[in-house]
Formats: structure tokens, C-alpha cells, sequence
């Protein structure tokens, strides 16, 4: 267990951008929840900068490469990105399977990206213990954005919308029925609805189905008003225009 003198160091050092320090915070906040705890109280006259986007959807459908995408581009504008990436457990380890050693392989020599894979150890709601504390953290440290993707269980995945400012859910053509069979899960949490692989046929249907289904929505939907993107993420097409949605609804909500 950390002693209050060494949560004091670990906060001092989190708040100066060290990224060994929030490698070893995110470690305490994944094993310890005490000490999780002690340094979220610590920290968190600091947190309340960054902008943290949820990044949620089916196994599959492109949220790792989508959220590669983001960081490329927040980058481009010098922006500083904290990425959690939520894996499934191994059932042997209990470790993440596809953990950060092989996502996003291009940022691992940035100092301005910090990647951190947790896995999910079985928990429902698309998220691990301790993610939200490692987006805590990663505000704390001084990050301009925070993205947090889901591991991809379905539609029981609605935990990332209280711990992200705006939520994306990320769908595409030829995955079912996607819009009917997800509406009483993560289709009503979204805060911009992103269609990825769109120059895949049933694009257009698919966005039609989105749309029907805003129109049917009620004042207390926060879905029914979404904006809709069309991206190709592992060709980079739309998006820009995803991230200018995704900041404006920010901006909408300050």
C-alpha cells in the first residue's frame, strides 16, 4: 500500500507530465482503489481541462483504428492525447490480450501521446476498474485530450458515457441489424453517431435507420439530437469532420 508520502511525490510528479509517474499511478488505480482514491483527491483541484471522448461499438467495427485516426490528427495540432484502450482479459492471466504493445504502434515514440491498455477482467459495461481514474490522471497531468475506448461487448456498454464528456458510437454496414438490435443499449448514450467502412454498400441505409430512429426520439434522448459522420478510418477519410462534430458538441455543452 502507497504511504500518504508517496501519493504526495507520485501527485507532484503526475501534475509535472511525468509519464513514469502515471504509469505507476494507472497501475495503483487499477490494484489499489485506496490508493486510487487518495490520489484522486489529491489531484483533483487539477482535473477539468481535458476533453475526454468515449469511443464505444461493436467487437470489430473499427474503434482501435478510429481512435489511431483522432491521434493523429490532435497531434498534428500539437495537442497532447491520453488514450485508454479497454481489452479483453485473457482467461489465463487475467492481463489484456491485445494490450498497448501492438495498438497504435506509429505514437509509442511520441512523448506527447500516453497509451495505456487495462484489461477488463470480465467487467460489464465496456469499461475496467480503474478507467476512469487513469482519465482522471491523465487530465491531471496536463493532457488536452483523453480518449477512452470500450472493449467492444455490445450493447450493455453504456459505463463510458459517465466517464466521458462525449460519447461516439461507432457503427457500420454489414454488422446486422445494428440501429433495432442496439437501441435499448449504447445507441441512446451516444453523442455523435459515427459510421465507419462507409464506402461499404448499406452506408446509406444504415444512416437512414439512424435518422429514423432520432426522429422517434424524446426531448430527454440525448441521442436524438447526435450529429452523424461518415468516416473510412483505416483510410483516414472524414475524419476531420468527425473531430469538428465531436468539438462542437463540446463547446455546446460548456
Amino acid at each position: 500500500m502507497a504511504t500518504p508520502a508517496e501519493i504526495g511525490a507520485l501527485s507532484e510528479r503526475i501534475l509535472a507530465g511525468d509519464p513514469r509517474a502515471l504509469a505507476r499511478a494507472a497501475t495503483l488505480a487499477v490494484n489499489q482503489p485506496a490508493a486510487a482514491e487518495a490520489l484522486r483527491k489529491s489531484l483533483s483541484a487539477h482535473t477539468g481541462q481535458a476533453m475526454t471522448i468515449g469511443i464505444t461499438g461493436a467487437p470489430g467495427i473499427g474503434k482501435s483504428t478510429l481512435v489511431d485516426q483522432l491521434t493523429t490528427i490532435l497531434r498534428s495540432e500539437g495537442k497532447t492525447v491520453g488514450v485508454i484502450a479497454v481489452d479483453p482479459s485473457s482467461p489465463f492471466s487475467h492481463g489484456a490480450i491485445l494490450g498497448d504493445r501492438i495498438r497504435m504502434q506509429r505514437h509509442h515514440g511520441d512523448p506527447g501521446v500516453f497509451i495505456r491498455s487495462l484489461a477488463s477482467r470480465g467487467k460489464s459495461g465496456g469499461l475496467a476498474e480503474g478507467a476512469r481514474e487513469v482519465a482522471l490522471l491523465l487530465d491531471a497531468a496536463g493532457r488536452d485530450v483523453v480518449i477512452i475506448e470500450t472493449v467492444g461487448a455490445g450493447q450493455e456498454e453504456v459505463e463510458v458515457a459517465r466517464a466521458a464528456d462525449i460519447t461516439v458510437v461507432v457503427l457500420a454496414p454489414g454488422f446486422g441489424d445494428d440501429v433495432q438490435v442496439m437501441k435499448a443499449g449504447i445507441m441512446e448514450i451516444a453523442d455523435v453517431f459515427a459510421i465507419n467502412k462507409s464506402d461499404m454498400p448499406g452506408a446509406d441505409r444504415l444512416e437512414q435507420e439512424i435518422r429514423m430512429m432520432q426522429s422517434l426520439g424524446g426531448e430527454d434522448d440525448r441521442s436524438s439530437a447526435a450529429p452523424v459522420r461518415r468516416v473510412v478510418a483505416n483510410e483516414g477519410t472524414g475524419i476531420e469532420d468527425l473531430l469538428a462534430a465531436i468539438r462542437d458538441v463540446f463547446q455546446n455543452r460548456k
